[in-house]
């Protein structure tokens, strides 16, 4: 009982959090500290750290599979929560770049386009749906109800390595065409 309490304590955060981060972030990104008058420098070197970020919590994210197949559920744990910790950095780093910066337009044309939007939607909608996931699949954790929480990382974990992978993709794809 004791185990559903706490699921249930934190089911609220889990959709207050779920709904503010999003809200928050598509709020933010459309504030731009430099148009407002604001003497900032753009952070133009976020970019390829927050791209990196990703690229370290994909890898990450195999690691920490691979640690609880082979029951070193410790290890498992750690590499968990540092993927947490590296996606809100990311997240801080990303929404701080987008307040500084004006947006860089992809350059790319004919079919590379498509592709690039394709991947760039995917990822922006997955990443919204990976924060209610990471944080059910966590609080499951916690109330050590390892039966649920194996069934649903079972669909975190191939949507937040996608989401991790394409971040680095889409950068890799609009790097090119940022202002220098």
């Amino acid at each position: 009982m004791e185990k559903q309490n706490l699921e249930t304590k934190y089911n609220k955060w889990i959709v207050v959090l779920s709904v503010a981060i999003p809200l928050v972030v598509a709020l933010l990104f459309g504030v731009n500290l430099r148009k407002l008058g604001y003497d900032v420098e753009p952070l133009s070197f976020l970019p390829p750290i927050y791209a990196t970020i990703n690229g370290i919590t994909a890898v990450i994210l195999v690691l920490a599979v691979r640690a609880i197949k082979n029951g070193n559920r410790q290890l498992h744990e750690n590499l968990m929560k540092t993927a947490i910790a590296c996606s809100v950095a990311f997240l801080g780093m990303y929404v701080a770049y987008h307040m500084t910066s004006d947006s860089t337009k992809f350059g790319g044309e004919g079919v590379i386009k498509y592709v690039y939007y394709f991947i760039l939607v995917t990822h922006i909608i997955l990443s919204v749906a990976i924060i209610p996931l990471v944080l059910i699949t966590y609080v499951r954790a916690l109330a050590q109800v390892f039966d649920k929480h194996k069934k649903i990382a079972k669909i975190t974990f191939p949507i937040w390595l996608y989401v991790a992978v394409t971040g680095v993709i889409v950068y890799l794809m609009i790097a090119p065409y940022y202002a220098h």
